[in-house]
C-alpha cells in the first residue's frame, strides 16, 4: 500500500491536479472557439508538421501523441473527414500505414498557431519567470519520459535524471506552436 501523503504533499498534488485541468479545458475552449480544433486535433497537425515529410507510420503517431492505436485512428479518420490528413500505405513496406499533414491541414495549423499561442501565453507562460520555467520544464520532461508507455517505473528509476537531450523522447516544437 502507497504511503499517505503529507500535507505538503496533498496541497502540491491538489494544487497541480486541479490547475492543469482548468488550464487543460481553456486550451480546449479556447480553440475550439477560434478555430474549430480539438487540442487532439492541433497536437496531431504540429506532430505531423515537424515529422519528415510531414507524414509518420500510424503507430509513432500513437506514441508522440501517448495514444492508445486505437484512439489515434479514430482521431486520424476524423481528421481525414475534414481534409486536415489522409493515410497512406507505407512507402518503405507498404503493410504499415501512414498519416500524411495535408495543405489543408498545414494551413489550418498555421491559422490556429496564433491564436493557440495567445492561450498559452496569457493562461501560463506570461505568470512565469524564467527560473519557474526551466525547473517546470525540467521536472515534467523527466516525468513524461518516465511516463511514457514502455518506460521504467516510478519504483524501477533510480534517481532524478534531468531530460534535457533529444533522446529523452521529447518533441521539439516552433515557438510559434505551442
Amino acid at each position: 500500500m502507497a504511503e499517505p501523503l503529507d500535507a505538503a504533499q496533498q496541497a502540491c498534488w491538489r494544487a497541480y491536479i486541479e490547475s492543469s485541468w482548468a488550464l487543460q479545458t481553456r486550451l480546449e475552449d479556447d480553440l475550439r472557439a477560434a478555430t474549430g480544433l480539438s487540442m487532439a486535433d492541433y497536437h496531431v497537425l504540429v506532430v505531423l508538421s515537424e515529422a519528415p515529410g510531414r507524414r509518420l507510420r500510424m503507430g509513432e503517431l500513437a506514441s508522440r501523441m501517448v495514444f492508445s492505436p486505437s484512439r489515434v485512428t479514430y482521431q486520424i479518420t476524423s481528421m481525414i473527414k475534414r481534409g486536415l490528413v489522409r493515410k497512406q500505405s507505407c512507402p518503405a513496406d507498404g503493410r504499415g500505414q501512414e498519416a500524411v499533414l495535408t495543405d489543408a491541414g498545414m494551413a489550418a495549423l498555421v491559422a490556429a498557431a496564433p491564436l493557440h499561442l495567445a492561450t498559452v501565453r496569457d493562461s501560463f507562460i506570461d505568470d512565469l519567470d524564467d527560473t519557474e520555467i526551466a525547473v517546470l520544464a525540467d521536472v515534467f520532461s523527466r516525468l513524461g519520459a518516465r511516463l511514457r508507455p514502455g518506460a521504467p517505473s516510478a519504483s524501477a528509476s533510480s534517481g532524478r535524471t534531468s531530460a534535457t537531450s533529444s533522446s529523452s523522447g521529447r518533441i521539439s516544437r516552433p515557438a510559434t506552436t505551442a
